[in-house]
């Protein structure tokens, strides 16, 4: 990538950086996608499955394809950098590096648009509301795999505390089924003084979020992996008053469905009995994603396109039990998510923390890598002559 583009970039992914959405209100950012492809000549669908942009590159005769995605939302946290473009919008921020996936897929876009060496079409697919908000499935209800036809297709997020411009390329599972949960305990309300006349649910709560914490430790086999992590406590107005009810929530991660069915099957059990225990009732809710898994012939082809695009590549980390939305293309598709190190964590800079920021040195690598898959896989997919 020459100084050009890459400062070119940079600027881009500061803007971004500067004006974060939430999922599901990414019109701001849709739209300056969708001015920055008109700028390089790349035409594009906008609009489908919510803000989501959708650009097509064809060139020479041949009729295979390949997706490349990055997702485009920021998350509801203060910025608590001094960044000179610190996000400008309150509560939001660019804290898991999108702004950076979206300007390294326009840079994919902007190298392919120039380079006459390929044959084939590439989709870029600008993804919106990845965290949690359904983004995925929303662009997959609206036909997107049958509207932009592409035979594979692959994505990549930043890692920070990876050295910058590394690339890890996983063997099966990369990121796990996330997974969230409420439970309510309903009581029954009274003075807190003649504590005898109620059903106290916050003992009870008490009691329960204790018990939790065995199913990972006593119903997981200890050579699989799974998280149970309670985020929420709710309950009770006044500090004279024993509440009607308690609510807690939390998430749940898993790599095996068969894990996540003992583990959802504890919840629910434990719950109930605890609830019993103390003369209450115990409403379980629960909702799960899927868990983000490469398909083997495209974890190699990932890695020949970082070699080819004169990356470091890394085979050997372990999965994260954080999670991705891409796994709902990969249920639908072939196809490889791979991480690329975004250099030391300074400053608090961890994934969702309120001080991260994406490194913007690692642009060029990003952007190459998405065009040397590109290029790669639609290479391995051309016919034998």
């Amino acid at each position: 990538m020459d100084r050009d583009l890459h400062e070119t970039l940079t600027a881009w992914r500061r803007h971004l950086h500067a004006h974060p959405e939430l999922g599901r209100h990414e019109t701001v950012t849709s739209i300056f996608v969708q001015d920055k492809l008109t700028e390089l000549g790349v035409p594009f669908t906008a609009g489908v499955g919510g803000h989501g942009v959708v650009a097509t590159l064809k060139r020479g005769g041949s009729e295979r394809s390949v997706g490349l995605r990055a997702d485009m939302d920021a998350l509801p946290i203060a910025e608590a950098s001094d960044l000179p473009y610190k996000s400008g919008t309150p509560n939001v921020m660019h804290a898991c590096g999108h702004d950076g996936h979206t300007t390294a897929l326009l840079g994919a876009a902007a190298l392919l648009s120039r380079d006459e060496g390929w044959s084939g079409t590439v989709q870029f697919v600008f993804q919106p509301a990845e965290e949690g908000a359904g983004g995925a499935q929303a662009m997959l209800a609206d036909g997107v795999l049958d509207r932009f036809p592409m035979e594979r297709i692959f994505a990549l997020h930043n890692w920070p505390g990876l050295e910058a411009g590394t690339i890890a390329v996983h063997r099966g599972p990369v990121m796990s089924e996330p997974g969230r949960f409420k439970i309510t305990l309903t009581g029954t309300a009274g003075h807190a003084a003649l504590p005898e006349t109620t059903r106290d649910p916050i003992v009870a709560m008490a009691h329960l979020i204790v018990a939790l914490q065995t199913i990972v430790s006593r119903n997981v086999d200890p050579m699989e992996s799974a998280v149970v992590s309670i985020g929420q406590v709710h309950g009770g107005l006044a500090s004279n008053q024993i509440p009607t009810n308690v609510f807690i929530e939390g998430t749940f991660r898993t790599f095996v469905p068969a894990v996540r069915e003992r583990l959802l099957a504890r919840l629910g059990t434990i719950a109930r009995n605890i609830a019993a225990t103390f003369e209450m009732t115990a409403e379980v809710e629960t909702m799960h994603g899927v868990a983000t898994v490469n398909t083997a012939p495209e974890e190699e082809l990932a890695a020949a396109a970082g070699k080819a695009a004169g990356l470091s590549v890394r085979r050997d980390l372990k999965a994260s039990t954080t999670g991705e939305d891409f796994a709902y293309f990969l249920e639908r598709l072939p196809g490889c998510y791979i991480w690329i190190g975004n250099g030391p964590v300074k400053d608090g800079g961890e994934l969702h923390n309120d001080r991260y920021d994406f490194n913007d040195a690692i642009l060029p690598a990003a952007s190459g890598w998405l065009t040397s898959v590109a290029k790669t896989s639609l290479r391995a997919n051309a016919p034998a002559e």
